[in-house]
């Protein structure tokens, strides 16, 4: 480790105390909750089989690898258990198997070499890969079909989320020796790259293909304004995503492709660093009483109403590191400050330290504008992508994603 190195991790050694601080005290508040949003600050608790159940022993796993205290594997240690028996049980196979088993049974077989956890892990690519559809070359979204006519159900729609569960088909490949795992996350982010990602870095949600022929046919808006739109979390899931399936690959396309959507993303933050939940939607402007009341300016009547995204923040955020260690030396700096300067902002701004009896760590997220659900709370994955880019800014080596 080079003097530099040892500066940078001397410099968020607070900030890492006050989250293994934060991390304790929620290991109690949690208990056996799922946690996904809190309400009120105190974190609810959804089924196992919901696709954010893994974050939380993620972030359990982390602070385990980096502190090798035994209190963290134990709190952490039978998730993939409950997860398998769940998902089995409810036959609830989905798209975000690689979210739930990656922070679960995927990283304890690396951290501790369990080959139960090892077998659920390879269960999960395998069933990923069954989603694959050989004549779109995409892995398909959700199960149900929406009831609407025979060929416009959701049977053909991508999302670009899947781009974060690659990284379990890229490691089942690895261990196994099956290269078919990896052929079918390459041509899922070639499809990500061609479809998902515009020439000017932005990202669409859904993308719909004909389910027979493989024919693009759509952009569909998800949880983003519009088709047309700039969800900034889907740009952050690309971000990251094509991030990482470069790290597994080496194949320059999908380096590019995650330099041109965190130029889009970093250019279009707001001026705290923090991204709204869309980049795209046009802030409404509500009229503050208090200044309406005093007869100021019409610049100070009005505020933005749109909600930012701390979730979509903490992600490219990670995301924005993992560019900074992949591209070369005279590139690094500026993704790193990038990072650096979200991280910075969330940690001054955003996240929650003083009260003890709020659960989450970083609020103000945004979970589905559209469906009007989750404003300005803290989501378990915003909470665990802030986890992750700090113990990167520590010098974590280790990767769930």
């Amino acid at each position: 480790m080079n003097g530099q190195q040892q500066e940078a991790i001397a410099s968020y050694a607070l900030l890492w105390e006050r989250l293994e601080a934060k991390l304790s005290r929620m290991a109690e508040q949690l208990a056996d909750k799922v946690p996904h949003a809190t309400r009120n600050g105190i974190y609810d608790s959804t089924r196992i089989d919901w696709w954010t159940s893994g974050f939380w022993p993620g972030m359990l796993w982390i602070m385990y690898d980096m502190t090798k205290q035994p209190q963290y594997k134990e709190w952490a240690w039978e998730w993939d258990m409950r997860l398998e028996q769940a998902i089995i049980a409810e036959s609830n196979f989905h798209h975000d198997v690689g979210f739930q088993f990656l922070p679960t049974a995927v990283i304890k077989h690396k951290l501790t070499g369990d080959q139960d956890a090892r077998r659920r892990g390879v269960l999960a690519a395998t069933l990923l890969a069954g989603r694959y559809n050989p004549a779109g070359r995409f892995i398909r979204a959700w199960n149900q079909v929406k009831p609407t006519s025979w060929n416009h159900g959701n049977e053909g729609w991508s999302i670009i989320d899947s781009t974060m569960n690659l990284s379990l088909l890229f490691w089942a490949s690895e261990e196994t020796g099956d290269p078919r795992y990896a052929h079918i996350a390459r041509e899922q982010a070639n499809t990500v790259v061609e479809h998902f990602i515009r020439p000017d870095g932005s990202v669409r949600h859904i993308c719909r293909f004909d389910p027979f022929t493989g024919e693009f046919m759509e952009a569909l808006g998800g949880q983003g304004l519009g088709p047309e739109s700039a969800w900034s979390r889907g740009a952050a899931w690309a971000l990251h995503g094509m991030a990482n399936t470069y790290r597994y690959t080496g194949d320059i396309r999908y380096l590019d492709a995650a330099k041109r959507v965190a130029h889009f993303f970093v250019a279009s933050l707001e001026e705290d660093s923090i991204p709204l939940w869309d980049f795209r939607a046009e802030p409404e402007k509500l009229e503050t009483p208090a200044t309406a009341a005093t007869h100021q300016s019409a610049e100070s009547l009005f505020i933005a109403a749109e909600p930012r995204d701390t979730s979509a923040a903490s992600c490219a955020a990670s995301g924005l590191l993992e560019l900074a260690d992949q591209v070369p030396q005279t590139e690094s700096a500026v993704y790193r400050r990038s990072a650096l300067r979200i991280i910075d902002s969330l940690t001054t701004r955003y996240a929650e330290w003083d009260d003890p009896n709020y659960e989450g760590i970083l609020k103000e997220a945004t979970g589905h504008r559209p469906g009007d659900q989750n404003i300005n709370v803290s989501l378990i994955y915003g909470d665990y992508y802030y986890v992750e880019a700090a113990a990167k800014l520590m010098g974590w080596k280790n990767r769930i994603f």
